[in-house]
């Protein structure tokens, strides 16, 4: 099986984990669920200070792989705990997450910069939640934690996407660089994050988390039994269809 991420710990303390899964980086049940270990075990070593997410190719993360859903739609189940795995890990992670992002920031994509500390984004980036037109729910607390509740549900209920610039104007992003500069803007940040006490820093992320309005897990648990729900409606399995068609869908 092809590995669709790969990691590397630099001598600064800094673990850049990269998503690589051409043609969107739409990874399936068995991408999201090596994701979440691989996160959790990064955060874990002593090595390790700081994370920064980022990927290559046409955008940084188009959520779960529709098309193996399509072939097999019971596999909703083992996918949706590979999500949440990847996005506790993020969110509880050890030591600070940053996001940097590119192109299409879809699905799954909001769900690991809506767990993340930090978020950088390409101008080129822009975000969106099209799980109602996919036929499932999901990533909505996510999504809510970068943007405002009218937002949120705007973007979730029309599936329209929220540029890059819009995003830093609403305090979702912490700056927006052109793309040939995301990586080292993003490095920047986790050198200067690294450099600083790490046991000041975990402390501190621990905090962070624990001054938070409500529980971001449990909140996406609560979206994902709707996930389930949704998937038993007829609805749900012609958006697939239509999806991998490269169609409108008929209701």
């Amino acid at each position: 099986m092809i590995k669709q991420y790969a990691s590397t710990i630099h001598d600064n303390g800094v673990a850049e984990l990269v998503l690589d899964r051409p043609p969107v980086n739409a990874l399936n049940d068995a991408g999201w669920r090596g994701l979440a270990v691989e996160i959790k075990t990064l955060g874990e070593n002593p090595e390790v200070r700081v994370i920064v997410i980022r990927a290559e190719g046409r955008g940084f993360c188009a959520g779960v792989d529709i098309k193996e859903l399509n072939t097999d739609p019971g596999l909703i189940v083992s996918v949706n705990a590979g999500n949440y795995a990847t996005f506790e890990a993020v969110h509880r992670n050890r030591v600070p997450v940053i996001a940097a992002v590119h192109g299409f920031v879809l699905g799954g994509g909001i769900g690991i910069c809506g767990a993340a500390d930090i978020v950088i984004a390409a101008d080129d980036a822009s975000f969106g939640l099209p799980e109602v037109d996919r036929g499932a729910m999901g990533g909505a607390a996510h999504l809510q934690r970068l943007f405002g509740v009218q937002k949120t549900r705007h973007a979730f209920f029309t599936g329209e996407m929220i540029p890059a610039e819009e995003a830093y104007r609403l305090g979702a992003v912490e700056r927006v660089v052109p793309r040939a500069e995301l990586r080292a803007a993003a490095l920047d940040i986790a050198a200067k994050i690294a450099a600083k006490s790490p046991a000041m820093i975990r402390i501190a992320k621990e905090a962070l988390n624990g001054i938070e309005d409500g529980n971001l897990e449990d909140k996406y648990r609560w979206e994902q039994g709707f996930t389930l729900q949704a998937y038993m409606s007829p609805d749900s399995a012609e958006t697939r269809k239509a999806f991998v068609d490269k169609r409108d869908a008929k209701f």
